[in-house]
């Protein structure tokens, strides 16, 4: 769900661009974050707690808490909710803390 008009708000969108997210593809518009491409398809769980692996989402959107932390371009730890999507990305579920390789 996006919203389209707003009367404060302005959004100016890229082009729509593809990505992959743990294999399948996805689109969203270049530019924006890439949890708002992933909430948009309907993709509500960006990760999971640690301990006891419940699901996290969309949280603080700012980039200040780890619930969206997912892997990015082979990249662990990035925080989507302010990471801009770009053509091409392969984001995956990150298990754990994520493994640097």
């Amino acid at each position: 769900m996006r919203i389209d008009n707003h009367p404060i708000l302005k959004f100016e969108r890229g082009p729509k661009v593809a990505f992959t997210l743990d294999g399948a593809e996805m689109e969203g518009f270049e530019g924006e974050p890439i949890a708002a491409a992933l909430h948009d398809a309907g993709i509500t769980t960006l990760s999971y707690s640690l301990k006891y692996k419940r699901p996290r989402g969309f949280y603080c959107a700012i980039g200040h808490c780890s619930s969206c932390l997912m892997e990015v371009d082979g990249r662990p730890n990035v925080r989507v909710c302010t990471e801009p999507l770009r053509a091409g990305m392969v984001v995956k579920t990150q298990q754990g803390k994520g493994v640097l390789r």
